[in-house]
């Protein structure tokens, strides 16, 4: 069975997006997207904690307990970096706006930390890679950029097209001698040429297959279609020439300390070795807390 799932295949009443770990077959990992248009959404956080992350929602009022918070948002994930905020385990949320999407990205948790709202202007962005291998990563709760929570590791890939990222394929899993573990989910927003959000023409590639060889898939991805990777070497996601590719990465897992480790395809480690001399592509950083980058 694919763990690939088109745009609105996981909707319910409230959400264009709801993945559970019972949904999702796993334990830890969980992601829901709201359309705040539809009206005002109530979630209580039940033994998980989250990140919330506007997409392309903009001043979404957020009361968290009964006390209010503003975040500032963004037109779409194409037009610049967001602000965003860690909701503590347990908490009682209300978010309400006049429309476009927002993400809440959950993790089963043990340990309540404080609720933080972190501005645009002080959210990590890094280009990695080289040559059509570079990228742009918008650390939002990584364990670099992040100390304040349990589990949950939340960040942004922005791929121009004709690039591709998640290369060389590698994966956290926990089999034979790869000890990181984390379930991942991905959720894609497509573009086309310089859209601030996705478009419905948008696709990509995504591809991904097991240690033991039992699977190996490559899909066309669509504008708001879902991944769930519990296992396996992923990669690459292929941005098609003309149409960018975003994708926002959930992942949590069992061990004691927050961790984006991860082991390389042995067969494509090499690659790394050559991104110095490939130089990275100048079309990147994509964007800023300031908007798009200008070339």
């Amino acid at each position: 069975m694919s763990n690939h799932h088109r745009a609105r295949a996981l909707s319910t009443d409230d959400s264009l997006v709801t993945v559970t770990p019972a949904t999702a077959g796993w334990t830890y990992s969980g992601l829901e997207v709201f359309d705040l248009g539809s009206g005002p959404v109530t979630r209580v956080l039940e033994g998980v904690e989250a990140v919330l992350v506007p997409l392309s929602a903009t001043d979404v009022a957020v009361t968290v307990d009964g006390e209010g918070h503003t975040l500032r948002g963004r037109t779409g994930v194409f037009a610049a970096v967001s602000d965003w905020m860690y909701l503590p385990l347990g908490s009682h949320v209300v978010l309400e706006g006049e429309g476009g999407e927002i993400a809440l990205c959950t993790a089963k948790a043990e340990r309540r930390f404080p609720l933080r709202v972190t501005p645009a202007d002080e959210v990590q962005v890094e280009v990695r890679g080289g040559g059509r291998a570079t990228r742009q990563v918008t650390n939002i709760a990584t364990p670099g950029s992040f100390d304040g929570a349990d589990r949950i590791n939340v960040c942004e890939v922005l791929t121009p097209g004709g690039n591709v990222s998640s290369w060389p394929p590698h994966r956290h899993d926990g089999i034979g001698d790869c000890a990181p573990t984390n379930e991942e989910i991905y959720y894609f927003r497509m573009g086309r040429l310089d859209s601030p959000h996705g478009h419905p023409h948008g696709q990509g590639l995504f591809r991904v297959y097991t240690v033991d060889g039992s699977s190996d898939e490559t899909v066309t991805v669509l504008d708001g279609d879902v991944y769930l990777v519990p296992q396996g070497y992923h990669g690459p996601s292929t941005a098609q020439p003309e149409y960018p590719m975003y994708f926002l990465n959930v992942l949590a897992g069992p061990g004691a300390e927050r961790t984006m480790g991860f082991c390389d395809d042995p067969d494509h480690h090499w690659i790394r070795d050559t991104w110095g001399e490939a130089g990275q592509d100048p079309r990147l950083p994509m964007t800023s807390a300031d908007g798009r980058v200008a070339r």
